[in-house]
Formats: C-alpha cells, structure tokens, sequence
C-alpha cells in the first residue's frame, strides 16, 4: 500500500469518524460548557465573591495566602476554583434532575386507549338483521 493510498484510508476513517453524531455531540457540549465556564466564574467573582466579602471582609479570595520562608501558598485561589466547581456542579445537578422529571413525565403519560376493534362481519350482518326488523315492525 503506497502513503498516498495509505492518507487516503486514513482521511476517509477520520471523516467517517467525525461525521458520527455522538463526536459532534460530545463537540458541542465542550464549546457550550467552555462558555458556561466563563458564565459561572464571572457569577462566582462578580456576584457571589463581593456578598461574602461583606462577612469576611475581603472581596475576593484570591488574596488570601500564606507565606512561609520564600514560598507563597495562594490557597484563596483554591478556595475560589472550589466554589467556581461547586456552582457548576450545582447547575448541571439541576439541569440532570429537570430532564430526568421531563423524561419520567413522559414515560409515566398513559398510552392512548386502542380503538376499538372493526366489528366481524357476523356483528355487521346481526346489526344489519336487527335493523331491519326495527324497521319491519315500525320500532325506534
């Protein structure tokens, strides 16, 4: 097999690879989840920091350190990405238990009633028999 050949194959396996619809999912949910990053940072260091700041009376924990000798330990910093993890954790927990009730609702959904069986042709020709006789003896 030449390399020419050989690119080839491999271009055809990697594009057959790709077209997959759960690669592309998998695709767009580490985009949407790269910007959610972003949402959730800003709502941890914007929002949530500065109301905690008035308790500890410091408005972002990425300050916080302790120094030792020559070595600085910015455990503020953990702190922080702890709290950025546990929004995150927190809002996909909550997206998983809304989809979970969706799909639990419709599961539980009854099934539509069947409709009810073409009559035999020995009920169509008793109905047509006492119609007639209903309409033989002046009856309604």
């Amino acid at each position: 097999m030449s390399a020419k050949e050989k690119t080839k194959g491999f271009a055809a396996e990697f594009k057959q690879f790709i077209a997959r619809g759960n690669v592309m999912d998998m695709a767009v949910g580490v985009i949407v989840g790269g910007a959610f990053k972003a949402i959730a940072d800003s709502l941890t260091a914007d929002i949530i920091m500065p109301i905690v700041g008035i308790f500890v009376s410091q408005n972002s924990f990425a300050d916080l350190q302790i120094t030792v000798g020559s070595a600085v330990v910015t455990y503020g910093n953990f702190i922080q990405a702890v709290l950025n993890f546990l929004i995150m954790a927190l809002v996909v927990f909550c997206l998983v238990k809304a989809i979970n009730s969706f799909h639990r609702k419709k599961e539980a959904a009854p099934p539509a009633p069947p409709a009810p069986p073409e009559p035999s042709s020995e009920e169509k020709l008793l109905t047509e028999i006492r119609d007639l006789l209903k309409a033989g003896t002046g009856q309604s």
